[in-house]
């Protein structure tokens, strides 16, 4: 504990670390300030009672996530960061079938400034589609009879006014992601929705006291799930920085005076290469179902064809693990591309001990990646389904988020990326960092 301490110490001793911690923060302080200040025109209270009889298992309850319930709040970062992170999607799938977007991103830093310019200008884009489809849920909820935007106010000019509002919040909240990144600690686009995610955190601790306190729930039981989440967590940092390392060889050349390669590097191949993107297909994919259905109320067979595509129920689950290892696999092959790997070493002189340069390299490290992917994403499928499990047990819904799913490789994965950036301030620096051999593997 007291090398602990020390570490946390030295850390402010630094005045150029200590400087961009306090950025990064006051940025996070700002960010959820706008997820709490409610647009212009609408009845906040009336909201709030509304809100308190949606459900969360549908597409809107996965986004209100994403935005640490800025969604829910009706606020003008609504929006949040995920129309930018929806247009750094669309860019780079199409870059694998586009040959523009190819041709840029072979194009160096030039080509990179294009892609970042173009991703925004789709962040505009999608912020204005998103923020019409917001206006016209907005108009749509009451509660017992009383719409949460006065009659008087509801038109045109108030629809153009919150687009307008919601487009420029996400906008600047983008804005901010990018300086965090350049002047702060860790990535900006990732903090922001660290940030709303471990925001709902003390909430759910609260409501676990609150079961605890009330005698719903023993003492011994609470252990044991605190006990459950710390191996879950440890599993989860396990995997997401497990690899298999394939060994290069360089030959030797001899250029003028200088002699190049002669000696052996490795590739990292990532057991979960994808990260959290295919829970994050996955999700929204079977959110949809629920959400569609819910447009019709009055429809028996549509609302018990709806019983099925609720999280605890067995076929979600089923049906879900399956799109989980399906898109692992998917994002992968749009991630890495073995030919272009196996490419670059036969340019640069290298090849696989006992493979033949070309072909039969990319052939190669293909089937590698293959059979560790496979156990990648058996294992995000597990942590995804988790929740549901735990939620039987009479856990609350928000603390048995923070068992799997999405909610916990975003917050282990962004914290370890974070972590590392620090230590390697501290390290430069001849500070002893967070551990002992003063090496954190980044997720990158």
């Amino acid at each position: 504990m007291s090398k602990l301490t020390e570490s946390f110490r030295n850390i402010f001793k630094i005045h150029e670390l200590r400087q961009r911690i306090i950025y990064t923060l006051s940025l996070l302080v700002i960010v959820r300030l706008g997820a709490h200040i409610t647009l212009p025109g609408i009845d906040s209270t009336l909201l709030s009672q509304a809100m308190q009889n949606s459900t969360s298992d549908n597409l809107f309850g996965l986004y209100d996530l994403f935005v640490g319930g800025a969604f829910s709040n009706a606020a003008i970062f609504a929006l949040g960061i995920m129309p930018y992170i929806s247009s750094s999607i669309i860019i780079q799938l199409m870059g694998a079938v586009v040959p523009y977007f190819q041709k840029l991103q072979q194009e160096g830093e030039e080509g990179r400034k294009k892609i970042t310019q173009l991703t925004r200008y789709g962040t505009v884009l999608i912020s204005a589609m998103q923020a019409w489809g917001v206006t016209i849920r907005l108009n749509n909820i009451d509660f017992q009879g009383l719409p949460i935007i006065p009659v008087e106010v509801q038109g045109f000019f108030w629809t153009l006014s919150t687009i307008i509002i919601l487009t420029s919040g996400t906008m600047f909240m983008m804005w901010m992601g990018e300086q965090i990144t350049e002047k702060g600690i860790g990535n900006g686009i990732s903090l922001i929705i660290f940030i709303g995610i471990i925001d709902r955190f003390p909430y759910a601790v609260l409501d676990e006291y609150q079961m605890l306190s009330t005698g719903q729930r023993g003492l011994i039981i609470e252990i044991i799930l605190l006990i459950l989440m710390v191996l879950i967590i440890a599993g989860v940092i396990l995997v997401t920085q497990g690899t298999r390392r394939i060994p290069v060889q360089y030959a030797k050349r001899v250029v003028g005076r200088k002699v190049y390669g002669g000696v052996t590097q490795y590739i990292p191949l990532r057991v979960n290469t994808a990260g959290v993107m295919p829970i994050i297909f996955a999700q929204s994919i079977m959110f949809i179902p629920n959400t569609v259905l819910s447009f019709f109320p009055n429809s028996e067979f549509l609302q018990s064809v709806a019983t099925y595509f609720v999280y605890t129920s067995p076929v979600y689950s089923f049906l879900y693990a399956l799109m989980i290892v399906f898109f692992t696999y998917f994002y992968t092959a749009i991630a890495f591309n073995p030919k272009e790997v196996a490419d670059t070493m036969k340019k640069q002189g290298g090849f696989v001990p006992g493979i033949r340069p070309g072909k039969a390299t990319s052939e190669f490290i293909d089937n590698i990646l293959t059979k560790i992917t496979l156990p990648g994403s058996v294992f995000l499928a597990i942590i995804a389904i988790l929740p549901a499990f735990i939620s039987q047990f009479g856990v609350s819904g928000r603390f048995s988020a923070f068992f799997g799913g999405t909610s916990l490789l975003i917050i282990v994965g962004v914290a370890l990326d974070s972590l590392q950036q620090i230590e390697s301030h501290l390290l430069m620096r001849h500070y002893d960092g967070f551990m002992k051999s003063g090496k954190i593997k980044g997720r990158r």
